[in-house]
């Protein structure tokens, strides 16, 4: 039988081979017996020679399956991010060192974090020649956010006849983060933050666009020809261009109220929620161009000053997928911690598992969006993957 991977030899990095029989290997072995008992009290030379072959496949099976496993290592391919519910393709690169015998079936398992996935991860190949690398592809699904760590995984081979099942543990240690599952928002979720904000940054006037004239400068190398001001270049003698304004999009702060007084699954699945509802909206609106930041206790306060791009996005989703579950610290101190990030001209989102009616400070009330995972309405606002499941622990 394989080995317990809790086995503290399993984690010394050394290859432990283990041998087990398939059902047919036993049924094969059986008849094995029966035949050298026949021969016996027969004393017949045919079932001596049907007693001899037969053991030999057998002994045969077991020496070709642990020459496929031999000098064999894996390594894993696969991007630096994962969503939780969608497929993840990861290339399992096997390489067989031996100088002359290829490598014949051969299964790759994974054995730690099996709890983690939507399915046990395993592959097949076929054939690997000799001093050759052969790539198997394998669909992941992952089931919880997260930073998971890949170690151990286990060689199997029944080859060539399927009555030895020989199995090799070996590691190689990676590490993933895997984001919250995202879901497609509603429209009213970013009309409803665009409608809460009363700072003016929807129309105030910022250098850099083409909308409006917002002033003059010295021309620069990439700039719109078009702009040239040629009446004060031609008064200056300096080459002058025209400084167009945009339209600077609103700044929204989210506060990702993940307390939990107690640990019940239904707890749990809310808060997971919660920060699911907080990664979906961070990807829409990131997506169409809005600046977006983060607030949340961990501990201790962690937040994200609200920015665009493509490294904001990275950034948030990482610190959501890493985001623990807070015990000690309710969502009514979370706002009051946060007073400072309003007065920074940012429209504020609340995230909370809690009643969607809460009682808001006097100091918040009218400048808050609550979104509340408690509530029908708002949770028919995100329509996740089908099989995206709360309950995970």
């Amino acid at each position: 039988m394989p080995r317990d991977p809790s086995n503290p030899a399993a984690s010394k990095g050394r290859r432990h081979p283990s041998l087990d029989f398939s059902i047919t290997g036993l049924i094969y072995c059986g008849m094995t017996m029966f035949m050298g008992f026949a021969a016996m009290n027969t004393q017949a030379n045919l079932l001596f020679g049907v007693f001899g072959l037969m053991t030999g496949i057998l002994l045969l099976s077991g020496i070709v399956s642990r020459i496929m496993l031999r000098k064999l290592s894996v390594k894993r391919d696969f991007p630096k991010h994962g969503v939780v519910g969608e497929p993840m393709t990861l290339f399992y690169k096997i390489s067989n060192g031996k100088r002359f015998w290829p490598s014949v079936s051969v299964s790759v398992v994974e054995w730690d974090g099996a709890r983690e996935f939507v399915g046990q991860p395993q592959c097949y190949m076929l054939h690997v020649a000799p001093r050759m690398t052969a790539t198997v592809p394998v669909e992941w699904v992952w089931g919880r956010r997260g930073l998971h760590a890949l170690d151990r995984f286990q060689l199997v081979t029944s080859f060539p006849f399927g009555f030895v099942k020989r199995a090799v543990m070996s590691r190689h240690k990676d590490v993933i983060c895997i984001f919250p599952p995202l879901a497609e928002v509603d429209q009213c979720v970013l009309a409803m933050c665009r409608s809460a904000d009363d700072t003016g940054e929807a129309s105030r006037p910022r250098a850099g666009g083409v909308d409006e004239f917002y002033g003059v400068r010295e021309f620069r190398p990439g700039d719109n020809p078009r702009h040239i001001y040629w009446r004060r270049s031609a008064r200056t003698g300096v080459l002058v261009s025209k400084d167009m304004t945009r339209v600077s999009p609103p700044r929204l702060m989210l506060l990702v109220d993940t307390y939990m007084p107690d640990s019940s699954d239904e707890k749990q699945a809310a808060v997971e929620r919660v920060i699911a509802m907080a990664a979906s909206i961070v990807n829409t609106a990131l997506g169409q161009e809005l600046a977006v930041g983060v607030w949340a206790w961990a501990g201790e306060a962690v937040w994200l000053s609200p920015l665009r791009g493509k490294q904001q996005r990275e950034d948030v989703l990482t610190l959501l997928a890493r985001l623990p579950v807070n015990s000690t610290f309710p969502n009514i101190q979370l706002l009051d911690k946060g007073e400072g990030i309003m007065k920074a001209g940012a429209t504020l989102v609340l995230l909370t598992a809690a009643d969607p009616n809460l009682t808001l400070p006097d100091h918040a009330r009218g400048q808050i969006v609550v979104l509340s995972a408690a509530s029908e309405n708002v949770r028919s606002w995100f329509r996740f993957l089908p099989g995206v499941r709360f309950d995970v622990r």
